[in-house]
């Protein structure tokens, strides 16, 4: 079988659009969502919708939880706080409560091989695991659950390893890729052989920019979009 996989979409309705255009172009079986659907981009509300109507399996990531639970001092000053109070603003008590229910993780058995999902890591959402680090730190992960697969989101950035007889992967951001080059990154994952294939996506961003402006959101979010990297700081 092959599965579609996305992540972070951060509220981006047009890169969405675009990478599950592909995937349908692809002849996917399934797609699968780890989490941050909202935060940062312009179109939250269109997002939850879009994801609703194609009734797609999605998990929690730690904006989803951040704009469901509106707890203090959970971010920095920074860009996302300057779009976290906006985004849920922007959504009415059915989609925050879309937002309440989604699952911490995704447990499925394709073909006789158990695939495991989480956004951040296992029990914590807020943190990233290096997916180049020590074996030692990712063999154990596999094991406790029994996984021969490991998908883990919210890096932003596409990456697949094959530890052993497993694999862990994450496949990257839809919405807000960091892998600098623009474009909305997707995940094909066949479940039989474990292959995985990263596709970077072209999208119109003439109606994400258009909307970022007039909303008044943070106009380093533009930059971000055009080059597929957060701009260093002088």
């Amino acid at each position: 079988m092959r599965l579609g996989v996305l992540s972070d979409i951060h509220a981006n309705l047009p890169a969405l659009e675009a990478a599950l255009e592909a995937l349908r172009d692809e002849g996917v079986d399934e797609v699968l969502v780890l989490g941050d659907l909202v935060g940062y981009g312009p179109h939250p509300k269109q997002v939850i919708r879009r994801l609703l109507k194609e009734g797609l399996p999605a998990i929690a990531g730690a904006w989803d939880l951040r704009v469901a639970y509106p707890l203090p001092g959970t971010l920095p000053e920074g860009v996302g706080k300057a779009t976290l109070e906006w985004t849920r603003s922007q959504l009415s008590e059915k989609e925050l409560n879309y937002l309440r229910f989604l699952r911490l993780s995704h447990r499925k058995t394709y073909e006789g091989k158990r695939l495991v999902a989480f956004h951040g890591t296992p029990g914590n959402p807020e943190s990233h695991l290096d997916l180049l680090g020590p074996t030692n730190q990712l063999v154990p992960l596999l094991e406790r659950y029994g996984a021969a697969v490991l998908l883990l989101g919210g890096r932003h950035l596409p990456l697949s390893r094959r530890v052993g007889m497993g694999l862990v992967a994450d496949p990257g951001s839809v919405g807000l890729s960091l892998s600098g080059e623009p474009g909305a990154d997707a995940m094909i994952l066949d479940t039989e052989t474990l292959e995985v294939r990263f596709l970077k996506v072209p999208y119109d961003l003439g109606p994400l920019i258009f909307e970022l402006r007039a909303w008044g959101l943070p106009p380093v979010l533009e930059r971000v979009y055009r080059t597929g990297h957060f701009p260093k700081e002088d």
